[in-house]
Formats: C-alpha cells, sequence, structure tokens
C-alpha cells in the first residue's frame, strides 16, 4: 500500500466546513405501511440531551404528512396499536433489554358537535398508557397512565380563545403533557412539527437531487412524536452514571435503539358502525432504527418484509447484500447508470484506491486481503470479523454494512487518518465506537461521548463527518492520536441529533467518503502529492438543497417545535415563490401574515403570525390612517420560517383604526388593518 501522509489531507477536508444538506427518513417507505399513517415510524433519534447531560433522549415519530388543518378529524395516535421503543445495551442477552409500550385511547366528551373542539370539550380527546419490560416482553409494567396527549393545534378560537375554546395558548398545553413515569423517565406524547426536512419530489423522480435547491417537502406539516428523557444510568446495562465510564468511548455505554408499531392481527370490522372487534395477537407492522434503510436501501419488492422483521436472532441477514453491495453505488459517480441519473456523478465511487482496490458494484473492494490476513490484528483479521467485513463481489461489507448492522468499533482501520505512517491499516485517531455485536439495523449510541454545545462554534449538522474533518484538520486535535473530545462526535451515526443532516452524512459514505477518510484514497490521488483530488473535492461538496428545518428547534425538553396551527392554511412548500408565477401570472409574496391579527378589534393584546421566506432585515410597524409610522413592534434579522408576535398598544395610541406592516429587506410586502377599542 502506499504510504500514507496526512497532511496532504487537510486542504481537501477543509471544504466540509461549510457544506451540509439532507431526504425523508421513513415516510411512506413501504407499500403496505403507506395505507396505514397512524402506525407509520417517520423518524428516530437517539443523543444525550444538551440540557441535561446525565440523560438521553430517545424521539419516535409516527404519521407522515399531517396536514395542519386536516379536519374535523385530525391525525392521532391510533387505538389498537402498539407502538414500542426498543433497546439494546448487552450483546450478551436475547432481545430487548428495555422496552416502552405505548398504547392510546381515545374519548369523544361532545358528541353533539362536529367540531374537534368547543365550549373547552374535546372530541377525540386522547390519552396514553405507557408500559414497560426489562425482559424482552416476558412481563410487564404500568409506569404511566393516563397520559395527557395535548389536542391538534387547530387555530385561535379553538385553543386561545377562553369563550368557546380551551383558553390555554398552546405551548402551555404541550408543558403540561410533559410527565414523569413512576420509574423516573419524563414522557411527552403528541403532534409536533415535522422534524425532518427534504427535496423529496426531486429525489424520488430517479434520483434527481436537485442541487441547490430550498424546497423542503415537509415544510409546514405536522407528525406524532413519541418522547422520552432516560437516565443515562438506567440505559447503561449495569447501572452506571456516565459519570464511571473509563472514557468518552467506553464500549460498556453503547446501546443500540429501534422502534416499531404493531397492529392485532385480525380486525373484524362492524356492520353498524362500531368500533370493530380486534383479536389480542400482535403483528408488526412497521419499525425504523437508522434512517432512509428502508427507504432508500431496501428494494421494494423486500419492504413490507424489512418492516415485519425484527432486527435479532440474525434474521436481518438476509437484507445484508442491500448494504454490501447497495443499488445506489450504480447511479453514482463510476456506476453503469451514473451518466442517465447525473446528480450523483460527483459522488465517485473508487475503483483504484492505492492503486488496487474497487468498491464499485459488484467489485472485490478489500476482499483480497482476507486470503493473505492481511489485516491481522485489526477488525479486519481473517480469524475474527474479516469473514463478514471483507466479503468478494460485497464490496461495502467494509464500511457501509458496520454502519448500518453493528456499529463501528474504535479499531483499526475504522480510525482517521490522523497518525497513520504505514497504510490504513496502522493506528489512527480515534473518533468513534458504537460498536453493539448483535447483527441488526439499530441506530446506535454511545453514551458516554460528551455534547456538543449547540451555540459552540464547531457544532455541525455533518455529525461525525464534521468531527473527522476536525480530527484530520483542526491543530487542537490533529496533532496526535490520543482520544480527544472532537466536537460533533455526539453526532449521526453515533445516535441522531435533530439537527443532523442525515441523508448528506449516507450519501456521503455510499460515495466512499468514509474510506478516504481513513487512509483509502480516490482514485485520482498521487503518492506524494497534495491530496487535494478534484474527486475528493467533489464529493466534499456535494449536496441534495434543503439543509435544515423549516421551524427553529426548541432549546428546552423535548426540544421539537410545536406543530403548525391549522387555521395558519399554509405549508412553505406550497407556497409561490417571487419567481414562479401562476397560470394566470399572479405571482404571490413571499413573505406575509398567516391570516388577521387575533383578536382583532383590540382591547389588550393581540396576536400576529407571519411567515418568511426570505431571510434579511424585518421589521413589524405600525402605521396611522396617514401613513405615519408611529410604533415599531420588531425590528431585527431572521431566517426563515413561521413567526408569532404579541402586540399591546400602550395608553397613548387612542382607540381607532391603525395599519400594521411587514416590511422584509425594505420593502413592505402586506399590510393589516387593525382596529383599537378602549
Amino acid at each position: 500500500m502506499n504510504r500514507l501522509r496526512l497532511t496532504s489531507l487537510f486542504a481537501a477536508v477543509a471544504l466540509l466546513f461549510a457544506t451540509t444538506v439532507a431526504m425523508a427518513s421513513s415516510h411512506r417507505e413501504a407499500p403496505m405501511i403507506s395505507n396505514d399513517p397512524l402506525a407509520d415510524n417517520t423518524d428516530l433519534y437517539a443523543f444525550r440531551s444538551p440540557d441535561d447531560p446525565t440523560t438521553i433522549t430517545i424521539i419516535a415519530n409516527y404519521i407522515p404528512f399531517e396536514l395542519p388543518e386536516g379536519g374535523p378529524n385530525y391525525f392521532s395516535f391510533g387505538e389498537n396499536i402498539r407502538y414500542e421503543i426498543h433497546i439494546k445495551n448487552n450483546a450478551a442477552t436475547t432481545g430487548d433489554d428495555i422496552t416502552y409500550r405505548f398504547t392510546f385511547k381515545q374519548t369523544n366528551e361532545d358528541p353533539t358537535t362536529f367540531f374537534n373542539i368547543r365550549l373547552g370539550k374535546q372530541n377525540l380527546k386522547t390519552t396514553y398508557t405507557c408500559e414497560k419490560s426489562t425482559n424482552n416482553g416476558s412481563t410487564w409494567t404500568t409506569i404511566k397512565s393516563n397520559g395527557i396527549v395535548p389536542p391538534n393545534n387547530i387555530g385561535p378560537r379553538s385553543i386561545d380563545n377562553t369563550t368557546v375554546g380551551l383558553g390555554k395558548s398552546y405551548d402551555q398545553l404541550m408543558a403540561e403533557a410533559i410527565t414523569t413515569a413512576s420509574s423516573g423517565e419524563t414522557l411527552f406524547c403528541g403532534p409536533v412539527d415535522d422534524p425532518f426536512f427534504v427535496d423529496l419530489a426531486g429525489i424520488f423522480d430517479l434520483g434527481n437531487f436537485r442541487k441547490g435547491s430550498k424546497v423542503d417537502a415537509l415544510a409546514g406539516f405536522n407528525c406524532h412524536t413519541i418522547a422520552l428523557k432516560i437516565p443515562i444510568a438506567m440505559l447503561q446495562k449495569d447501572h452506571k452514571p456516565v459519570s464511571q465510564a473509563s472514557s468518552i468511548l467506553d464500549a460498556d455505554f453503547v446501546i443500540g435503539v429501534w422502534a416499531s408499531a404493531s397492529r392485532p392481527k385480525v380486525t373484524t370490522l362492524q356492520a353498524d358502525g362500531s368500533k370493530p372487534v380486534v383479536s389480542t395477537d400482535f403483528v408488526q407492522v412497521s419499525r425504523l432504527g437508522m434512517p432512509l434503510t428502508n427507504e432508500a436501501i431496501i428494494p421494494i419488492g423486500q419492504k413490507d418484509k424489512w418492516n415485519a422483521t425484527s432486527p435479532y436472532g440474525g434474521s436481518d441477514l438476509q437484507f445484508a447484500d442491500n448494504f454490501s453491495n447497495p443499488e445506489l453505488t450504480l447511479y453514482t459517480g463510476g456506476g453503469p447508470f451514473a451518466a442517465a441519473v447525473g446528480t450523483l456523478l460527483d459522488l465517485r465511487v473508487d475503483s483504484a484506491s492505492l492503486g488496487s482496490f474497487n468498491f464499485r458494484y459488484g467489485k472485490d473492494g478489500l476482499y483480497g486481503l482476507l486470503a493473505t490476513n492481511a489485516g491481522a490484528g485489526t477488525a479486519l483479521d481473517s480469524n475474527t470479523y474479516g469473514k463478514i467485513l471483507l466479503q468478494k463481489g460485497k464490496p461495502r461489507s467494509v464500511d457501509l454494512l458496520p454502519i448500518f448492522y453493528t456499529g463501528v468499533p474504535n479499531a483499526v482501520p475504522y480510525q482517521l487518518a490522523t497518525g497513520k505512517t504505514s497504510g490504513p491499516l496502522s493506528a489512527g485517531k480515534p473518533f468513534i465506537h458504537n460498536f453493539l455485536a448483535t447483527l441488526g439495523d439499530m441506530l446506535r449510541l454511545n453514551m458516554a461521548v460528551p455534547v456538543t454545545p449547540r451555540n459552540d462554534a464547531k457544532f455541525s449538522s455533518e455529525g461525525l463527518i464534521q468531527a473527522a474533518v476536525l480530527g484530520l484538520l483542526d491543530p487542537a486535535y490533529n496533532t496526535n492520536t490520543t482520544l480527544q473530545n472532537i466536537p460533533n462526535m455526539d453526532g449521526f451515526p453515533n445516535g441522531r441529533r435533530l439537527e443532523d443532516d442525515v441523508t448528506r452524512i449516507e450519501m456521503q459514505a455510499v460515495g466512499g467518503l468514509v474510506l478516504n477518510a481513513i487512509g483509502l484514497w480516490t482514485d485520482d490521488y498521487v503518492a506524494g502529492q497534495p491530496a487535494t483530488t478534484p474527486q475528493l473535492l467533489a464529493k466534499v461538496g456535494w449536496n441534495a438543497g434543503i439543509d435544515h428545518n423549516d421551524v427553529p428547534f426548541r432549546a428546552q425538553w423535548p426540544y421539537l417545535a410545536a406543530p403548525h396551527r391549522g387555521s395558519d392554511g399554509l405549508r412553505t412548500s406550497s407556497v409561490v415563490k417571487k419567481d414562479q408565477p401562476t397560470s394566470i401570472g399572479i405571482r404571490a409574496p413571499q413573505n406575509f401574515f398567516n391570516g388577521s391579527n387575533y383578536p382583532n378589534p383590540v382591547s389588550t393584546t393581540t396576536r400576529f403570525n407571519y411567515h418568511l421566506n426570505d431571510a434579511g432585515t424585518v421589521a413589524v410597524v405600525v402605521y396611522d390612517l396617514n401613513g405615519r409610522a408611529i410604533q415599531s413592534l420588531f425590528d431585527g434579522t431572521q431566517l426563515p420560517g413561521d413567526f408569532t408576535l404579541d402586540w399591546s398598544p400602550t395608553a397613548n395610541i387612542s382607540a381607532g383604526v391603525y395599519y400594521v406592516g411587514l416590511v422584509v429587506n425594505g420593502n413592505r410586502e402586506q399590510t393589516l388593518k387593525v382596529t383599537i377599542t378602549r
């Protein structure tokens, strides 16, 4: 092998600092589950809580593409569905080590009305029971009964109004639904903004990743979440607190997490319209561990089977070829269909890495090392894991398979190129250990890895990709092979944070960027010359467009944004842009108020909701009838999204008619008429 030269990589990875991107994790990913949205897992997250680092937050989302205005029967958790979160912390045991089961019940408090909420009463009012098992489901203990699920965020009359509605703000309803289980976990179940972001229309048009596109197909849609905050000592197999971890990559603090939904095996519909009669036997109909597995890796003929399969007992091995020799590499650079697709050309899979190793579809990758046991003493040793990681005709068994099926060990060759002096099979800089020797698709997390503060200048949605960059480039981390707390080591695929841009990370991994980072160079690398090759730079700069959620996450647990309000009737993805005329030539405004303020007329306080598609300077200004500005309600810079602003007119503003204008980047985009009464 060519001698690895670390310094030649620095300039190449520098570009990784500035680039980010995204794809729907598990929305309508299989034929059968697309017809059963209430049981459809959409996303799963597991990360160390940034404001309470002695705990782990697990978020399992269900129900894709919830229209906020979808009344009168709004989306809700389904009855006769078992929603479960599964946790594995000990490879020596069989099945789950901890399981949480949530079941939901609905009540109509006022069946005389067709409205969902009226006069303080709710129809489809939902409560839940949470049960816990620590013996793979043999016995269950109820840890929460009659948990509150907030109603859908219908509108100001249904939610805020004290006369005809519930008389509470939606933030108050969410806060009241946060509860503590009898066993100590913090729980929240309810509707929220869908936290994922993706240009679905482009991606599923035969891989048309629209580079530079800012279209988020999930903007303005809601989902339903089950969120848990669990002490690390409760999740660790020996009940150790994180303070007892031997290092920040302590193998004893690795957990695997997956979520599922199960339906009764037999459901009998009733001719009189009453509730169905169901059996007591349940069948798993949906599951989710690593994002994008069923969405973009499992072929359509196996998707329903994958949803019904447990990751335990070697069951997932029947799908392993899809990771070891993924279809996506047919469309990446160097693949036989790359030219036809076009948008993945920059993710060029290497065919002559270090002059001889071919990682393209159906090739052998590092298989040649197996016969001579060239990986002796490493994770590729022919007498141990080498037989799994080095397979003929399955080139990605060495990198993609362990990322999805076992986690990645802190072992050679899975260390950064920093400090490697004799090629990829020498020791380098540790930056990950989330290995859990259970072959199956799970989201694996090492709970000992410290939290990267969200306000840290080095925080990045690129997760471990960015940790690798810092470990290779930043002088604070690249001078030795000592284990250090590198920012973003707590990011995907070491767990998954809400901000993590998993599509970009996974697609770059498909293109072989992880292999390059550990010293298996791109095809156009020349030994002894800088590694800033066109092929490497192209992989680093690849993106798929939208790179952040449509609304900000909250600083407080459970961090998810409140669900979009139905009466706003707005989804960002459906807004006509300024440069896109409608069929009759009328152009819609890019920035505008979401309906009128409420209440109006105003006696004490009124609320404005407005939407921005443009980032920049924003002002909300009150004008009198002569057009004179008399008060500025807001003046500052804002990113695109939905915003709320309350105004309490001061005593020196007399009763009468006024106008409130939304001014963006110096342009008055829209004006509302407001009447003040005294």
